[in-house]
C-alpha cells in the first residue's frame, strides 16, 4: 500500500455559520444526501463546517483542488453506523483518482474534528494492496481489515 495523497483543512465556524444562511450556498456545496442528513442534527454549524473542511482536505489530498473537473458536491461525506466519517465512493471521484494515479483500486480515509470556533479535517488517499489470488489470476483489493473489496 502506498499513500498517494494527504490533505488537511481548517475552517472558521463563523464563516460557515454565515454562509449556510444561504440556500444557494448549501445547494452548491453539499449533496442532497448531506442536506437530508443535516436535518437530523442539532448543531448545523458543526455539521456543515466539518463537511466543508473534509471536502477541502480531500481536494488537497487529490492534489487538484477544485477545478472545472471537480466540484464540492462531487465529494460527499457520510457516517457509518458507529458514527465514523467516510467519503462516499462515486463514479466521478473513482475516475479522477484512477486517472491521476494510474491505479485500479484505492481507499480514502477521513478524520474530522471540531470545537467552538474551528472545524478541521484530515484526508488520506491510499492505493490498495494488490495480490494475485490462488484461485484466479485477477488482482484483488484488500481493505485494512483484510477484507476483499
Amino acid at each position: 500500500m502506498k499513500i498517494l495523497g494527504i490533505g488537511i483543512d481548517i475552517i472558521d465556524n463563523k464563516r460557515i455559520k454565515q454562509s449556510i444562511k444561504s440556500s444557494k450556498f448549501k445547494s452548491r456545496i453539499y449533496s442532497s444526501n448531506e442536506l437530508k442528513l443535516s436535518k437530523k442534527t442539532k448543531n448545523k454549524v458543526a455539521f456543515f463546517s466539518k463537511r466543508f473542511a473534509a471536502k477541502e482536505a480531500f481536494s488537497k489530498a487529490l492534489g487538484t483542488g477544485f477545478s472545472s473537473n471537480l466540484s464540492f458536491k462531487d465529494i460527499e461525506i457520510t457516517n457509518d453506523k458507529k458514527g465514523m466519517p467516510r467519503y462516499v465512493d462515486n463514479r466521478k471521484i473513482i475516475k479522477i483518482v484512477k486517472k491521476k494515479y494510474k491505479i485500479k483500486k484505492f481507499n480514502s480515509f477521513l478524520s474530522i474534528s471540531d470545537e467552538k470556533d474551528y472545524s478541521t479535517a484530515f484526508a488520506i488517499i491510499q492505493s490498495c494492496l494488490l495480490y494475485t489470488s490462488d484461485a484466479a489470476d485477477d488482482l484483488l483489493c484488500v481493505d485494512l481489515g483484510g477484507r476483499r473489496i
